[in-house]
């Protein structure tokens, strides 16, 4: 089954809902830990160190030839991205505003453009405990395309079993790429303002994409009144509610997670990942 853990903005426990519901489930099944947040990863922030595998991630850029270019200026006009400028003498090309889409190539009516490989970021595969494969997906630093980087890291991570995918923090594209194809999402928020706000964006997202979601309360006070109204008014269930308490707040700040050190807390993630399945599957 492949879960995503996203929230509409950053700060309320996503990571932590991730490594930790990883982690349960990893204790009688294999699973794959996907982390999507691809601009400030920190999944390996919980797991202990191993050997790892690197692969770079490339996209597809263009090289102009300027022996054959005529200056014409379709390829210009054409990127509606503003990664190609024709000068008088030449055409200059922006890195960070491509898409990588191919257009100006197919534009192009002399054959100047040729595609070339840009490197854009690094998936990092290791296996931090029995049965966890944990899948980590950096950008280059003054990247933009976390998209690319992100399409690799879920192809890296394949299809069996259980998939956990901690999508970034938004609604903007990158979370919707981590969305594509996955089967249930967890929507993690916190009681206040912000986070209610936050949550009405990232569940439209979700039901306009067809995939079912339920929600969980992260540090929570016990007066979590409107966060449940507004549940009960779009009928999505609280899977689970997460009080706001010190000594997880202690574990993860230490670098380890709550259901490693406390048995119970294990067995709660276990039943989060029961309850995601059961409501997949009947919907």
């Amino acid at each position: 089954m492949k879960i995503v853990v996203a929230s509409g903005k950053g700060g309320t426990g996503k990571s932590m809902v991730a490594g930790n519901l990883a982690f349960a489930l990893s204790s009688g099944t294999p699973v794959t830990l996907v982390d999507c947040d691809v601009e400030e990863p920190d999944l390996h922030l919980f797991f202990p160190e191993g050997p790892c595998a690197n692969t770079p991630v490339h996209i597809k850029v263009p090289h102009i030839n300027p022996d054959v270019c005529t200056l014409c200026g379709e390829c210009g006009d054409f990127c509606a991205f503003g990664a190609l400028l024709v000068g008088k003498d030449r055409v200059l090309f922006f890195p960070e505003q491509c898409h990588s889409c191919g257009g100006c190539m197919i534009a192009c009516p002399a054959g100047a453009i040729e595609e070339a490989d840009m490197p854009v970021g690094t998936i990092t595969v290791s296996h931090p405990e029995k049965n966890l494969t944990l899948v980590t997906g950096t950008l280059n630093e003054g990247a933009i395309q976390s998209v690319a980087v992100i399409r690799a890291a879920k192809m890296m991570a394949g299809n069996t079993g259980w998939i956990i995918y901690d999508a970034s923090p938004g609604t903007s594209c990158p979370v919707v790429e981590t969305l594509e194809g996955t089967e249930f999402c967890i929507l993690v928020t916190e009681s206040t303002p912000f986070g209610l706000h936050d949550l009405a964006l990232a569940l439209d997202v979700t039901m306009q994409m067809g995939i079912p979601s339920g929600v969980v309360i992260n540090r929570s006070d016990g007066r979590d009144e409107k966060a449940q109204q507004f549940c009960r008014e779009h009928k999505i269930p609280v899977l689970a509610t997460i009080p706001f308490d010190r000594r997880i707040a202690e574990v993860q700040g230490s670098g380890t997670l709550i259901a490693r050190i406390d048995p119970s807390w294990k067995d709660r993630f276990s039943a989060l990942a029961k309850d995601c399945l059961a409501l997949w599957e009947g919907s």
